[in-house]
């Protein structure tokens, strides 16, 4: 029995097939669709941080 190899995704067809609305996070990995793990701990806390000091900074940039 032969398998077919599969066609590597274009990052245009990852664009039209990326569900929107989702707590799902995915990413493009060399023609690879992979679902991405969410993130915890510490890592979690440092986004959190990074997004509350990147938010101020750009509402004073842009008033």
């Amino acid at each position: 029995m032969t398998q077919a190899i599969p066609k590597p995704v274009t990052f245009e067809e990852f664009v039209d097939w990326l569900p929107e609305n989702t707590a799902v996070r995915y990413e493009l990995h060399n023609g690879s669709i992979v679902e991405m793990a969410q993130p915890i701990g510490e890592h979690e806390e440092v986004k959190g941080f990074l997004t509350i000091k990147l938010s101020a900074a750009i509402d004073r940039l842009n008033p």
